[in-house]
């Protein structure tokens, strides 16, 4: 799995994740688990991974939706 989004914004990570589903892209928002845990301040933040295989076209996906800004910088 690859790391796309992070962000304190549920509705942006849902929103990002109905797109990979939407598209049969595998994904799943990691720590959700650890922001329930810190008390929903909004300090940890989720992350959005998909399939490391589906990066690219994931990237595309979310870019045409709006969503470029929120992406994580490749890692090398």
């Amino acid at each position: 799995m690859h790391e796309i989004i992070r962000s304190n914004d549920v509705v942006l990570l849902s929103f990002a994740e109905s797109l990979m589903r939407d598209a049969g892209i595998a994904s799943m928002i990691a720590d959700q688990s650890m922001s329930i845990l810190e008390g929903s301040l909004g300090m940890l933040q989720r992350r959005l991974l998909v399939d490391s295989d589906c990066v690219d076209q994931a990237r595309r996906i979310l870019t045409d939706a709006g969503l470029g800004a929120e992406l994580r910088d490749r890692e090398m």
